[in-house]
C-alpha cells in the first residue's frame, strides 16, 4: 500500500475542517473517491444546519433561553412547554460546564433531553447538571420544565471549568446521575443534613476520565479536599426576591469564598455528609467547594437552600411555627422573670419558686419528651404543672428547714448551666473534640459547677447575679416566640442535645444580624440594671431573711403562753373559714324590702 501525504488546504476550500489526502501510487481514482465523500459529508452537514435553523426560527421565543457563562437569567417555567436553554460559542479550553437552576419553593425539572428520564434529569428547587464537552463541541443544550400546573419563577446560570479543575460529583456511586454536582438536603426541626457525591479529577476533552478507585495516591481523586460553606439570608425575610438575589453570592467559587462562612473541611476519606443545627424560619444557603491541592484549582457544587420548614403546608408552615401554647408559656415566664430581675432578692420566696420552676420544668420536659409519645402541647402543660410543684417544694423546703446553702446551690447551678450554655454557644462549641458526648458533658458540668463554687463565700452576690441574668434572659425567650432571634438557641441547643442523640454531630452556627444586636442590647441593659438596683437596695440589709419555721414556732408559743396578747384570742382556723364563707353568702343574698308585709286592717 501507498502512504498518505498532506495536500494544501486550498485544494479543498469548500470543506470546513477536513483536509484530504492523496494516495501515492494508486492513481487519481482514490483521490476522487475521497473528494466525493468529503463533499457529501459537507452537503449533509449543511442540510442539517439549514433544517435546525428553520426549526429554531419557527420555535416560540418563550421556549428558548439563550445563556452566557457566569450570567444569571430569570425564566418563567410551566408544565406544558419545556424551555430549551442554550449556550453557544464555548471556548476550546473549557472541558466542563455546570448548568444549574433555582426556585423559591416549587420544584423544577432539568434534563439533558426533551423527554426526561431518571438517569438524565433531576427535579427539585436547587438542581444542576454537568456537561462533559466533546472535542470541537461549542454548543450545549438543556431543558427546563415545571412538573406542577402553576408557573414557576426560577433563575438559571452556567459555569465553565477547564481540564485542571476538579469535577464535582464525578465519582458518584449513590445517586441517579452519572456525574452529579447536586447537594442533597434533608431537615427536621432539630437538625439539617447535607449529602453530596465525591468529585473526580479534571481531564481534557476526548480523554478517558480518571478512575475513581484505582488508588489513593497523589495522582488520584483522594488528594481532593472539600470545604463546606454556609450563608444566612436576612432574618425574618422569606421572600422569593431575597432568595434569588442572595443565591448569586453562593454559586461560583470566588463568590462562595467571599460571602460564605467555612464551617468544616473534609478530606476524601471522610464521609461526604454533614449535619447542622436547624433554624426554622431562617433561610440558609449551603455550598461545597472542592479543591485540588496539586494544581491549586477549585470548583463549586450546586448551592442548596432551606428554611427548615415548609412554605406551602397549610399547618405548621414557616408562618405558623410559633404555637399559641409556647407564646402563653414563655410570656408568663418572662413577666415573672422580669419581676425577679429587679426584685428577686427582696422577695426571696418568689425567687426560690422561680428557680425551682426552672430546674424541675427542664427535667420533666426532657422525661416527658424522651419517654412518652405525647404531643408537644401536652408535654408543655405537664411541664408547667411539674414546674409549679417543684417551685412550691423548694419554697416549702426553705420554710421548714431554712438551709441557705442548699438553696443557693440550686440557684448557682441554674446560673452555672446558663453560663456553660453561653460558652458552648460560641464557635468553641463546634470543635471536633466536643462531638464526643462524654467529653462534652464532663466539660459542660465542670463549667456549671464552677459558678456556685466560686461564689460560695458570697451567696447574696450569687443570688443577685442569677436573678439579673436569668430573669432578663426570660424576656429574650418571650421575644423569640414572636420574632426570630438567634439568642434563643443559647438554651435551645442544649435542650436539643439532651433530646436527640445525633445532635452531637451537628454544627451549631447561627446568624447574628441587626435584630440580634438590638435584642442583645436590651438583654444587657435589663441584666445590668436589675443587678445594680438590687445591689444598691440590699447593701445595708441582712443577706437573707430569717428562718420562717422558727419565727412561726416562736410566735405560736408566745400566743399560747401570753393570754394578754390580742393574737391569743384569735378564733381557730375552722371557725375563721366558716365566718368568711358566711360573709360571702351574705354578699350574694338578695336584700329584703323594708316595711309592712301584711295588708293594713281598716
Amino acid at each position: 500500500m501507498g502512504h498518505y501525504t498532506r495536500q494544501p488546504e486550498t485544494m479543498i476550500a469548500n470543506c470546513d475542517y477536513f483536509i484530504a489526502d492523496k494516495v501515492e501510487g494508486s492513481g487519481s481514482l482514490a483521490w476522487k473517491k475521497l473528494w466525493k465523500g468529503d463533499i457529501q459529508r459537507k452537503r449533509n452537514r449543511d442540510g442539517w444546519q439549514k433544517k435546525r435553523n428553520k426549526n429554531r426560527n419557527n420555535r416560540d421565543p418563550k421556549s428558548l433561553l439563550e445563556l452566557s457563562l457566569d450570567k444569571f437569567r430569570n425564566v418563567l417555567l410551566n408544565q406544558t412547554i419545556p424551555v430549551e436553554a442554550v449556550i453557544r460559542n464555548i471556548a476550546s479550553n473549557v472541558t466542563v460546564i455546570i448548568f444549574q437552576v433555582h426556585s423559591h419553593e416549587k420544584n423544577v425539572t432539568i434534563s439533558f433531553d426533551k423527554n426526561s428520564s431518571a438517569n438524565s434529569s433531576e427535579t427539585g428547587v436547587d438542581k444542576g447538571l454537568v456537561s462533559i464537552l466533546r472535542p470541537q463541541q461549542s454548543v450545549c443544550t438543556w431543558y427546563l420544565q415545571s412538573p406542577d400546573a402553576k408557573q414557576v419563577l426560577s433563575t438559571a446560570v452556567s459555569f465553565a471549568y477547564s481540564e485542571r479543575d476538579p469535577i464535582p460529583g464525578g465519582c458518584n456511586l449513590e445517586f441517579n446521575l452519572e456525574v452529579d454536582p447536586n447537594i442533597y438536603l434533608e431537615y427536621n426541626l432539630i437538625d439539617t443534613c447535607i449529602k453530596f457525591a465525591p468529585a473526580n479529577l479534571g481531564y481534557a476533552r476526548g480523554a478517558n476520565p480518571p478512575s475513581c478507585d484505582s488508588g489513593t495516591g497523589q495522582n488520584s481523586r483522594w488528594r481532593l479536599h472539600y470545604d463546606i460553606y454556609q450563608y444566612f439570608l436576612p432574618e425574618n425575610d422569606l421572600s422569593e426576591t431575597a432568595l434569588l438575589n442572595h443565591l448569586r453570592k453562593m454559586s461560583d467559587v470566588q463568590s462562595v469564598r467571599a460571602n460564605g462562612v467555612r464551617l468544616v473541611s473534609l478530606t476524601t476519606d471522610e464521609k461526604t455528609n454533614v449535619h447542622f443545627s436547624s433554624l426554622p424560619g431562617q433561610g440558609v444557603i449551603y455550598n461545597v467547594i472542592v479543591w485540588d491541592p496539586l494544581w491549586n484549582t477549585s470548583a463549586a457544587y450546586v448551592p442548596v437552600h432551606t428554611y427548615a420548614c415548609s412554605l406551602t403546608a397549610l399547618v405548621d408552615n414557616c408562618s405558623s411555627l410559633r404555637r399559641l401554647s409556647t407564646k402563653i408559656f414563655f410570656t408568663t415566664f418572662a413577666v415573672l422573670g422580669l419581676f425577679i430581675c429587679f426584685f428577686g432578692h427582696r422577695f426571696w420566696k418568689t425567687d426560690l419558686f422561680y428557680m425551682g420552676f426552672i430546674v424541675t420544668g427542664f427535667i420533666f420536659f426532657v422525661l416527658f419528651t424522651r419517654i412518652t409519645s405525647l404531643s408537644y402541647d401536652v408535654c408543655l402543660i405537664l411541664t408547667a404543672v411539674a414546674g409549679l410543684v417543684g417551685g412550691l417544694l423548694l419554697v416549702a423546703y426553705w420554710w421548714r428547714f431554712g438551709f441557705v446553702l442548699l438553696c443557693m446551690l440550686i440557684v448557682g447551678l441554674v446560673l452555672g448551666f446558663f453560663f456553660s450554655s453561653v460558652i458552648f454557644f460560641t464557635p468553641l462549641g463546634d470543635y471536633k473534640v466536643f462531638r464526643d458526648d462524654a467529653v462534652f458533658w464532663v466539660t459542660f458540668s465542670c463549667i456549671a459547677l464552677m459558678v456556685p463554687i466560686v461564689f460560695v463565700g458570697c451567696p447574696r452576690i450569687l443570688n443577685i447575679l442569677a436573678c439579673g441574668i436569668v430573669g432578663s434572659y426570660s424576656v429574650v425567650l418571650a421575644i423569640a416566640c414572636y420574632l426570630y432571634t438567634s439568642l434563643a438557641y443559647i438554651t435551645l441547643d442544649l435542650l436539643r442535645r439532651v433530646l436527640n442523640d445525633d445532635f452531637s454531630q451537628a454544627y451549631t452556627n447561627v446568624p447574628f444580624q441587626t435584630n440580634d444586636l438590638i435584642i442583645l442590647a436590651v438583654w444587657g441593659m435589663l441584666a445590668v440594671g436589675g443587678i445594680m438596683v438590687q445591689l444598691r437596695r440590699e447593701r445595708r440589709e441582712v443577706p437573707f431573711p430569717p428562718h420562717p419555721y422558727r419565727i412561726w414556732k416562736r410566735e405560736r408559743e408566745r400566743r399560747i403562753t401570753n393570754i394578754l396578747d390580742p393574737s391569743h384570742h384569735i378564733p381557730p382556723l375552722r371557725e375563721r373559714i366558716h365566718n368568711k364563707l358566711s360573709q360571702i353568702k351574705e354578699f350574694f343574698r338578695k336584700e329584703q324590702p323594708a316595711g309592712e308585709r301584711t295588708p293594713l286592717l281598716l
